[in-house]
């Protein structure tokens, strides 16, 4: 009886913690990438799936090129807004670097998404320091899956370079058990109207990507 008892509470504490578990993303760039677009597209899409979503964004000079970081959260129940270091499910970098220097951020069995785009940060303009060459490697030779997406040349074979973010989106969806159809009219409800059409197109092109 005593075993049947504590086997009941385990049950009840799994189902609890299933329940109050929340799901974490970061999304990471630089100013002009369409990085808070992304951001709002998933925490739409969240609370359209009746979910409790808490964001907060990070601007961080981002009109002029600057890092942009944008926390979403979205569960049962969301308690704070901020994604505590080693605490993220899934990193979506849309620059290489960036990647690199929010990666403290991703849990040990979290996920990278990475577009592999370089954009030299100001004090490598300046020629003041310069840019890692093994950006890539140092990434993938961490404890958690990373997976590489050249989002900039799939986004500039669909005409517009602008979309990156949301063939990001795409491979994010792959990752992610959120129908399909909420994610298009999530980007449709989001993006501007005449760019509807390319925006799904982009979004197609991510999540048919093929990811090992």
């Amino acid at each position: 009886m005593v075993y049947a008892l504590i086997y009941v509470d385990l049950m009840q504490l799994k189902g609890w913690l299933i329940k109050m578990a929340t799901t974490n993303i970061l999304i990471v760039g630089v100013g002009g990438q369409g990085t808070l677009l992304a951001s709002r597209i998933i925490g739409n899409l969240a609370m359209d799936l009746g979910y409790d979503v808490k964001m907060s964004e990070v601007h961080g000079m981002s009109q002029r090129g600057g890092s942009v970081v944008t926390h979403v959260k979205y569960g049962n129940k969301v308690f704070s807004p901020l994604i505590e270091i080693g605490t993220a499910d899934i990193i979506i970098a849309f620059e290489k670097l960036e990647a690199l220097r929010w990666s403290h951020y991703l849990s040990d069995t979290g996920t990278m998404i990475v577009n592999n785009q370089r954009i030299d940060p100001l004090p490598v303009i300046l020629g003041t320091a310069h840019y890692p060459t093994d950006v890539m490697d140092e990434i993938k030779s961490r404890s958690f899956r990373c997976i590489e997406v050249d989002a900039l040349n799939i986004a500039r074979n669909l005409g517009n370079d602008k979309v990156l973010n949301t063939v990001l989106l795409g491979v994010l969806a792959k990752q992610l058990d959120m129908p399909i159809k909420n994610w298009l009219a999530a980007v449709e409800a989001n993006v501007p109207s005449k760019t509807i059409a390319i925006n799904k197109k982009a979004f197609n092109e991510g999540y048919n990507q093929s990811i090992w």
